[in-house]
């Protein structure tokens, strides 16, 4: 009878197997079964951001036009930052804030230096990139928006994540589309808009999206149905198809994903590599 050992000579070939080889086969032992709604509620991620930059856009192309006024903005975007500052406390009760230990003073002195700082620098903004044509910052702010929509951390646990990159590309396209506005305050505006649409507006969403499920997926829809009001204002053509484009990454992609998931055939048997389970920590002392 063939044993599956190799210290003793026996009347088979090297590469032979008898029927028992497959009695250990087996299919798809660590597939994930997913469900369509959880999967729909995993997109609102990608929406929200996408809808994010769709709003920053439209924002810097009003202030362009001369149809919002860098004070009306900037208002708008305090009110708001001072919402969404008692929200993130009042979802969890502010045990999050007593589990980091960071005080709201603290908090204030970072707004504040961020905020001078900006300010004192909004002539050097407006004024950073003039020698470079406006086709090309147009460009490279395209490019570094899909970098940040590519980078940044909906969740997933990939190498490809990575929000400190995400969040720099991001501010990087905002002084680039910053130095072709009309003044320095403009600038100044425009840039703390992006702060907090592309760096506090995402942390507000992880906790709402891990307390309030419910109240996450209503922030999601209002959102997206406000960047399609905006871009609707604009062009009539990219609204339709930046709809199109959000219920095909909230719908019809995870549709698709479940389906393939009935195609997937992963085998596992004695032929898989062999894994060392017991600690060996002791022999590194």
């Amino acid at each position: 009878r063939w044993q599956k050992v190799l210290y003793e000579r026996q009347p088979f070939p090297d590469n032979y197997v008898d029927q028992r080889f497959l009695e250990e086969l087996r299919k798809n032992v660590h597939a994930r079964q997913y469900r369509y709604q959880a999967v729909v509620f995993q997109s609102g991620a990608v929406v929200q951001q996408l809808c994010s930059v769709c709003v920053f856009v439209l924002t810097w192309w009003y202030m362009d036009a001369g149809m919002l006024s860098p004070q009306g903005l900037f208002g708008a975007a305090l009110v708001s930052s001072l919402l969404g500052y008692v929200l993130f406390d009042a979802v969890d009760g502010g045990a999050g804030r007593c589990a980091s230990g960071r005080t709201r003073w603290a908090d204030l002195k970072s707004t504040l230096v961020f905020t001078a700082f900006t300010y004192g620098f909004s002539p050097v903004l407006k004024t950073l990139t003039e020698s470079i044509s406006t086709d090309t910052i147009y460009a490279m702010s395209a490019l570094m928006l899909l970098g940040h929509l590519i980078f940044f951390d909906y969740g997933a646990n990939a190498a490809i994540v990575s929000s400190t990159l995400s969040l720099n590309m991001a501010i990087f396209a905002s002084v680039c589309l910053a130095s072709r506005l009309p003044r320095s305050l403009h600038a100044f505006v425009i840039v703390t808009f992006a702060m907090q649409i592309f760096a506090l507006w995402p942390m507000l969403q992880k906790k709402l999206k891990a307390r309030t499920p419910r109240c996450y997926v209503g922030v999601t829809v209002l959102f997206a149905l406000a960047a399609l009001a905006g871009l609707a204002t604009v062009s009539s053509v990219g609204a339709v198809l930046f709809a199109s484009l959000l219920l095909a990454i909230s719908c019809l992609c995870p549709y698709c994903l479940i389906r393939l998931q009935l195609l997937k055939d992963n085998i596992h048997g004695p032929w898989d590599e062999a894994e060392i389970k017991e600690d060996l920590s002791r022999f590194l002392m």
